[in-house]
C-alpha cells in the first residue's frame, strides 16, 4: 500500500473529526501517503494535519451558490490535479453525489464507499468498486474509524491522533492582560441549537468571577447582535471583529478553556487538547459528542436545554486537572489524543 485518498468534503466539525483516520491508516501501512480530499471552505482543516500529505480541494460549495466562470475552471484544474497519482485505494467516507463523483473521477480500483442504504444520496453508489457498512456500537467519530479499519483489514487502537497544528499568528489576536482566554462560542447553524442568552450571560459572569478573559466571536450579523446582548450583562467581556476560518483557530490555540454549543469550532477544540464543554440541545451528545477524561465534556441530552448548573459542573469538571500549556501537546511535545 503506497498511496491512499481519503474523502471527506464537509462539513468543519466532520472534517476535524475524521482527520484521526490519518493516523489510523499510518500506523496500520507504514510509509503510506495519504492524501485528502474536501470542498475548499475545508481545506485548511487538512492542512493543518502534519501527516496528510496532498490537500486536493476546489470550490464546490462557492460554485453551487455563484456559479462563476473561476470557480468552474478551479474545478477543472483541480479534477487534473486529483489525476496526478494513482491510488491504491480511495475511502469516500462521505457518501454523496460530489464525494462519489472525486472517488470515481481518481480511476482508482478500488473505491471504497458506504453501502447505499447507509449513503447521504442513495445515487453515490455509483462510484464504489467496494462497500462498507458504519458501525452502530461506537458514536460518529469512532465509527469512522472502525468502519475504515474493518474495510481495510486493521483495528483502530486507542485513542484517536489528531496530529493537528495551527500556524502562529503575526501576532496576538487578543490582549488578556495576562488573564487565561475562555472562548464562547455561542452562535450556530441553527436556531434549535442555541443555548438561551441569559444563559450565556450566567456563565460568562462565572468565568469572568474564575479569572478568565472572555471573548466571543461571530460569523453573520445577527450572530455579531447576540455576542453583544451577552457581553452587555457580562463585564469585563468582548465581542471580537469577524474572523476567519485560521483566525478562529489560532484564537482556540491561544485559549485556555473553550465552551461552546454543537459547532465545529468546537470540535477543533477538543481536537486541539483544549478544556472544552460542548453544548448539546437538538444533537445527540451520545453520537456527535466529545468526551476526553478531565478535559473535554458534552452536555444535554439532545431534546431539552440544559440548565446552567449542569454547564458549571462540567466547567468543574474539565478543570479537575493540571492545565495543559494551552498548545494541544502533551509535556512531551507530542500530538493531542482524544
Amino acid at each position: 500500500m503506497k498511496r491512499i485518498l481519503v474523502i471527506k468534503v464537509t462539513s468543519l466539525g466532520d472534517v476535524i473529526q475524521a482527520q484521526p483516520v490519518v493516523a489510523d491508516l499510518k500506523r496500520a501501512f507504514p510509509g503510506v501517503e495519504v492524501d485528502w480530499a474536501c470542498d475548499e471552505a475545508f481545506a485548511e482543516v487538512a492542512r493543518w494535519n502534519q501527516s496528510v500529505g496532498r490537500v486536493l480541494c476546489a470550490p464546490l460549495r462557492r460554485f453551487k451558490k455563484a456559479r462563476r466562470w473561476s470557480d468552474f475552471k478551479a474545478i477543472g484544474a483541480s479534477i487534473a490535479e486529483l489525476r496526478a497519482y494513482r491510488y491504491d485505494v480511495v475511502l469516500d467516507i462521505h457518501g454523496v453525489y460530489k464525494s462519489a463523483i472525486i472517488a470515481f473521477l481518481t480511476r482508482s480500483k478500488q473505491r471504497l464507499g458506504y453501502r447505499a442504504r447507509d449513503l447521504g444520496e442513495r445515487g453515490a453508489a455509483f462510484a464504489y468498486t467496494g462497500r462498507f457498512a458504519p458501525r452502530a456500537d461506537a458514536n460518529a467519530w469512532q465509527g469512522m474509524r472502525d468502519t475504515v479499519a474493518l474495510a481495510l483489514g486493521y483495528q483502530a487502537e486507542g485513542p484517536g491522533v489528531y496530529d493537528m497544528h495551527i500556524p502562529s499568528p503575526a501576532q496576538p489576536l487578543v490582549e488578556t492582560g495576562g488573564k487565561p482566554l475562555a472562548v464562547l462560542f455561542h452562535a450556530t447553524s441553527k436556531d434549535d441549537k442555541k443555548w438561551p442568552v441569559a444563559y450565556w450571560a450566567e456563565i460568562g459572569n462565572e468565568l469572568v468571577r474564575r479569572g478568565f478573559h472572555l471573548v466571543l466571536p461571530w460569523g453573520s450579523a445577527s450572530e455579531r447582535a447576540e455576542a453583544q446582548q451577552i457581553v452587555d450583562r457580562v463585564p469585563q467581556s468582548s465581542v471580537l471583529p469577524q474572523l476567519g476560518v485560521t483566525a478562529i483557530a489560532q484564537l482556540i490555540d491561544a485559549a485556555s478553556f473553550v465552551i461552546g454549543v454543537d459547532t465545529g469550532f468546537v470540535h477543533l477544540a477538543h481536537a486541539l487538547g483544549k478544556r472544552t464543554v460542548m453544548i448539546f440541545i437538538a444533537t445527540s451528545p451520545i453520537i456527535f459528542g466529545n468526551e476526553a477524561p478531565f478535559r473535554s465534556t458534552s452536555i444535554g441530552d439532545g431534546h431539552s436545554v440544559p440548565p446552567v448548573a449542569e454547564a458549571l459542573r462540567a466547567i468543574d469538571y474539565v478543570h479537575g486537572a493540571a492545565p495543559d500549556g494551552g498548545n494541544g501537546q502533551d509535556g512531551q511535545n507530542r500530538p493531542v489524543v482524544a
